[in-house]
């Protein structure tokens, strides 16, 4: 066997935007140019997360050029299954051999199985298979379908099965005990912070030398690099702000336009804001939800509102230069949100040299340093929100010094580099371990 033969069973895959689809498309990148592994990448067909669980959400056509091949890795992207009764998808996990030794409950399986991905053809592909040859699973994004999958096929084929599970434990959607069954079945963990790891010990029971901790990483040279292009192509001061006002100060919010992430607080904020600071632009990149565009709404009936909205439809993908150029050309990156495991969006305000707000909740406090790279703020909370930014707007030493701060942790301790060599060294760790 290949000791570098690795499965990945992500949840979903570029052109779907969120950290942990993210990760693993860097990780099988570096590891497949700079350590000769073999990734073969499997997921569904879903872009947006509705389509995980409901027949009109957003997916990958066959015919786009990057249903199969993204950055020259191919990609093994399955349909899901939407008109199958839950009962017919229970049998059908029941037969497949390797499920009953995991010991899961039935409530545990079903609402795996409503969460979805639910890929019927993936799951017949692999059971079918008769020259199945890889050393090692590694899956992602706690709690989907696809770990279940993952850990069906590691007990199959005998080997070992990690998870970054990527765990928003101060959100209580997941802390179902149900669902938590599956997180104890891993050989090992991956965790993105010490908070994260201590809680899965604490309050899950995970033993500690199932788990280790690498944080997320950023791609330091695509931000630094960015004033080789030609800025004014894609910069939104130049393009996007009025006329007469591209002197006006940028607050940046980059990621699902939700609740969760404190996309709705801040849009709660900016009144508060504007009776300090009317020169200001807010500018929110991401897939919007109802809830935000109904906030946005009664938000954009203020006087001298400025909101710039943008989502992955305007945008090329991670590296998308206007999307780059708007974290080089903000005054602060703002995103205080309760269901990070880590936030890369923080990694790369940074890595642009620009202090961050983040959530004092969740693994949060312990990705920025209060004081030294940014400001924490109660999550939900619109007039501390309000209070940090216009702190930041009104000092721009302060600013400098955070930024800079930020940069320098970056540049030492999370690059894409890094953390490959860190998690390679785990994958081969543990697989010498299953082949003694």
């Amino acid at each position: 066997m290949n000791l570098k033969s690795v499965l990945y069973l992500p949840t979903r895959y570029f052109p779907a935007i969120s950290g942990a689809e993210f990760y693993l498309q860097r990780m099988a990148e570096i590891f497949t140019s700079k350590y000769q592994y073999k990734i073969d990448i499997f997921t569904s067909n879903a872009i947006d997360f509705k389509a995980l669980r409901d027949p009109n959400g957003k997916i990958i056509r066959k015919e786009k050029k990057q249903f199969e091949i993204v950055n020259n890795l191919k990609i093994n992207r399955y349909s899901i299954k939407h008109n199958v009764s839950i009962e017919q998808k229970i049998r059908k996990i029941k037969t497949i051999p390797g499920y009953k030794s995991l010991n899961l409950s039935n409530e545990c399986l079903n609402k795996f199985l409503k969460n979805g991905p639910y890929l019927e053809e993936l799951i017949d592909y692999f059971f079918k298979s008769e020259n199945l040859k890889y050393a090692l699973i590694h899956t992602t994004f706690f709690p989907y379908f696809n770990l279940i999958i993952s850990l069906i096929l590691g007990k199959f084929m005998k080997i070992p099965i990690v998870l970054t599970p990527f765990f928003h434990f101060s959100n209580p959607r997941y802390l179902d005990p149900s669902l938590l069954e599956v997180i104890r079945k891993f050989d090992l963990l991956i965790t993105c912070t010490n908070l994260e790891k201590k809680f899965l010990m604490n309050k899950i029971g995970i033993v500690e030398n199932k788990i280790k901790v690498i944080p997320m990483g950023v791609d330091y040279k695509k931000f630094e690099n960015h004033h080789k292009n030609n800025i004014k192509d894609y910069s939104l001061k130049e393009n996007l702000f009025r006329k007469g006002e591209k002197q006006f100060k940028m607050v940046l919010f980059c990621g699902y336009k939700n609740y969760e992430k404190g996309a709705l607080s801040i849009l709660k904020a900016i009144p508060y804001i504007l009776e300090k600071i009317t020169k200001i632009y807010f500018v929110f990149i991401g897939p919007s939800t109802m809830a935000y565009n109904r906030e946005l709404s009664k938000i954009s009936k203020l006087k001298n509102v400025r909101i710039i909205n943008l989502t992955p439809d305007n945008l090329t993908g991670y590296f998308d230069k206007k999307k780059i150029a708007a974290f080089k050309e903000a005054d602060i990156y703002l995103m205080p949100s309760r269901s990070d495991a880590f936030g890369i969006a923080y990694l790369e305000a940074w890595a642009a040299e620009k202090p961050v707000i983040g959530a004092n909740i969740g693994a949060t406090p312990e990705v920025i340093r209060d004081n030294v790279d940014g400001f924490l703020v109660e999550f939900d909370n619109p007039i501390d929100i309000a209070e940090k930014v216009i702190r930041l707007l009104k000092y721009k030493k302060l600013r400098k010094k955070l930024g800079s701060a930020g940069k320098l942790k970056v540049k030492q301790n999370y690059t894409w580099k890094i953390i490959a060599e860190q998690t390679h060294k785990i994958y081969q760790d543990l697989i010498y371990k299953y082949e003694k």
